[in-house]
Formats: structure tokens, sequence, C-alpha cells
């Protein structure tokens, strides 16, 4: 089972704003590859500053989402999911992302870490933050390199824990 965790942080209210994204790969419940991107965003408007920490100034000389997202291709090369925590809205914005770069959208599905803590552990609240705590992951929230590796932990122990019973209609 392939998959890779992906976080975006976003520029302002627009899902097509992705000014940094995290991805990590995993391979048979192991990470393998671990990435992250500034990316320009399409306006010159950071709203979002406080949450994350980036300013135009680290993003205005970075390559649009279309270069960023060609350079990470391989790492979704027979990946048979994504996953990300709040999966509706990073899949959202990579497709906000795509649609305004002129890119096809991934046909990939998503998992949700979120559902998935309150499915499995039945965890209240399931945000990031909550889920690493109750798992001792280590988290910088709003960074996308870090949020995106929590996330892979969590999946790595969904798949653990369950069997990969959940999943076997993917295969």
């Amino acid at each position: 089972m392939n998959f890779l965790a992906i976080d975006f942080e976003t520029a302002d209210y627009q899902p097509d704003s992705a000014c940094a994204v995290g991805l990590v790969r995993v391979e048979n419940e192991k990470i393998v590859a671990r990435e992250a991107y500034l990316i320009k965003p399409p306006r010159n408007t950071m709203v979002f500053t406080y949450l994350h920490g980036i300013t135009m100034a680290d993003v205005m000389s970075k390559p649009k989402f279309r270069d960023v997202w060609k350079t990470a291709e391989p790492l979704m090369k027979d990946i048979d999911f994504f996953v990300a925590h709040n999966a509706g809205f990073d899949k959202g914005v990579l497709h906000a992302c795509c649609a305004s770069s002129g890119l096809p959208l991934p046909a990939t599905e998503f998992e949700c870490t979120m559902r998935l803590a309150r499915k499995i552990w039945k965890i209240r609240p399931t945000k990031l933050p909550d889920v690493c705590r109750r798992f001792d992951i280590s988290l910088n929230h709003h960074d996308a390199a870090s949020d995106s590796d929590a996330c892979a932990q969590i999946m790595i122990r969904v798949l653990q824990e369950t069997g990969n019973t959940f999943l076997k209609n993917k295969k």
C-alpha cells in the first residue's frame, strides 16, 4: 500500500492560493521520501501569515504551483491514495490549484486522517494537534512539512491497527 500525505498552507481565502505544500511518500508503512516547497501564490496577498509564518517576501521568488507540482510528480507515481488531515480542505486546494494552472486534476482518491481518528479511535476533538498529542507525534502545526509528516504517521498507525481492512477495496 503506497500513499502520499499532503498538506497545503494558503495565502488568502481563495482555494487556489497555495503558498506551501508538504509531501510525504509512504510505501508499505514506511516513510521513503519527504519534500516541502514554498509556492508563489497567484495574488500578492498574504492573509494567513499569522497562522503559518509565511510572508510574501518568502514566496515572491519561488516557483508557481504548476512548476512545483511537476517537480513533485515522481512522489505520486503508483500511489494508492492521497491522505490529508481534514482532506476536504487539501483536496479543494489541490483541485483549485490544478484548475487555475491548467493542469489535469488527479484522479487519485483522498483518505482523511481526521475522519479516521474519529471512526477508529473515537478521538474528539480531532484537530491535528489533538490527534498528534494522543499518539505522541511531534508537530509544528501549520508548517506544511511537519503537518504532512504527522498525517503520514497517523495513517501508518491506521493501517497497522486496522490491518488495512477499511482499505481493502482500494487495491
